[in-house]
């Protein structure tokens, strides 16, 4: 695991674009694993201006809302259409996403892992981090669930989500659909990024801890590939032979 430590979440994003251009160049027909939320929405505006070249290129989110269908306004799909798809050339029919009203979940998220396997899985992986450790909507518990599944979504999870939804955390869907630690810990490149002092302690956990399934972050140590981009707020709490 590479640690990346910058001033500012400025620097962070702008690094991180960096590197999801270069993959794009590298290699046009990339499978790009993306997040939502808050913490990207930097990124994303960047790449949008970059002028990047999306016509071979792949992509699986990682999350979507229980009920939520592509045009809910506080869904992920919109969320993606808003910052990123709207503004790039990539073919509609090459954006593989989770749909939230589905009338079987189950099936649904069967239907998803095997397109990620047709895709031969995913070649770069973005993920934001949860303040309790999740990735994804992975969240800490006795165990961890390898295939896409459902999932109860902590209230610490609602609250950080709440701005989509008036500022109302009891309005957030209190259960997701998610992508499974299979699928992120099968991705053959990683890049997290991580800004402000409210993540520094499960930076802390992932990097510096010990493989918990309390901290779903901890286990992108046994990944051979994975950079942590960080601003000097999130790597506060890391000890000193971690930090860059």
């Amino acid at each position: 695991m590479t640690v990346d430590v910058h001033e500012t979440a400025e620097d962070v994003a702008l690094s991180v674009a960096a590197r999801l251009g270069e993959a794009l160049r590298h290699r046009p027909a990339s499978t790009l694993g993306l997040p939502t939320g808050r913490t990207p929405i930097a990124v994303y505006a960047r790449v949008r201006a970059a002028g990047l070249d999306w016509h071979e290129a792949r992509t699986f989110n990682l999350d979507e809302f229980v009920g939520l269908g592509a045009t809910a306004p506080g869904g992920f799909r919109a969320f993606m259409d808003r910052h990123l798809f709207g503004d790039v050339a990539l073919l509609p029919e090459r954006i593989g996403f989770l749909q939230g009203d589905a009338a079987d979940l189950d099936a649904e998220c069967a239907r998803y892992d095997a397109a990620i396997d047709a895709a031969g899985g995913l070649d770069w992986l973005l993920l934001g981090l949860g303040a309790n450790g999740h990735i994804g909507f992975n969240e800490p518990g006795p165990t961890l669930v390898a295939p896409t599944h459902v999932v109860d979504l902590h209230e610490s999870t609602r609250r950080a989500n709440a701005g989509a939804f008036g500022g109302d955390w009891r309005r957030v869907p209190p259960r997701a659909l998610t992508v499974g630690m299979g699928p992120v810990l099968r991705a053959r490149r990683i890049v997290l990024m991580a800004f402000g002092a409210t993540k520094a302690e499960a930076v802390a956990a992932m990097i510096d801890g010990p493989l918990t399934t309390a901290c779903p972050a901890s286990w992108l140590q046994t990944h051979g590939d994975v950079t942590v981009v960080l601003d000097r707020a999130a790597a506060a709490r890391l000890r000193p032979l971690a930090r860059r």
